[in-house]
């Protein structure tokens, strides 16, 4: 048995309703749902949580999924705040010890402090930016992608835990020119084959 995290770390704000997200995140659930040797627990970021649950719903995870919306380059101020809480909740309670070093040494071992060793995570992001931001040369990313770039230090925060990154799936032009019913099946397809190599 295989224990599933699923977070959705959108919420609604200005013209962002968070939809794309909400409907991946169902996705996700009902995915995990309808197969056998997976247990399923959620959050959404956007409606009321008890900090010491989500502590322990990390603690639980063998697998944390997380799904978020790009805004201004960065996670939704709400999935910070979530973030944040939750992972200072977490000090000296299954999330990290320490940021790893020692006052006999304090210049190395940094980041190795994470109590959440064994676990894998992962991400998914929907930007309004196509692919080819991120692609093409002289576009606006430098080419450089998006685990490199805007999500480098996501996942350092992530890898400070002690979790491994399982995979990431990123959408692009989702505000403009979003084809929703070929990015689930996409979607699907990515998450069945991650399946088969569980």
């Amino acid at each position: 048995m295989k224990n599933i995290f699923i977070i959705n770390g959108s919420h609604p704000f200005a013209h962002s309703g968070g939809r794309f997200n909400e409907t991946l995140f169902k996705t996700t659930i009902s995915h995990f749902d309808t197969l056998e040797g997976f247990d399923v627990k959620f959050t959404q970021v956007g409606e009321n949580y008890d900090v010491k649950n989500e502590v322990e719903k990390f603690k639980w995870a063998d697998i944390v999924i997380y799904h978020t919306p790009i805004w201004w380059f960065q996670i939704p101020f709400g999935f910070k705040q979530y973030i944040d809480e939750v992972f200072t909740e977490g000090h000296q309670n299954g999330i990290y010890a320490s940021d790893g070093r020692s006052r006999k040494n304090p210049n190395i071992n940094y980041g190795t402090g994470g109590l959440m060793h064994g676990k894998q995570y992962i991400l998914t992001t929907s930007w309004n930016a196509p692919k080819t931001a991120f692609t093409l040369e002289n576009e606006f990313f430098n080419q450089k992608n998006v685990d490199e770039g805007p999500m480098f230090g996501f996942h350092k925060m992530n890898a400070f835990t002690g979790m491994k990154l399982l995979a990431t799936h990123h959408f692009h032009d989702m505000e403009k020119n979003a084809d929703v019913p070929l990015e689930l099946e996409n979607y699907s397809v990515f998450l069945r084959g991650l399946i088969a190599k569980l």
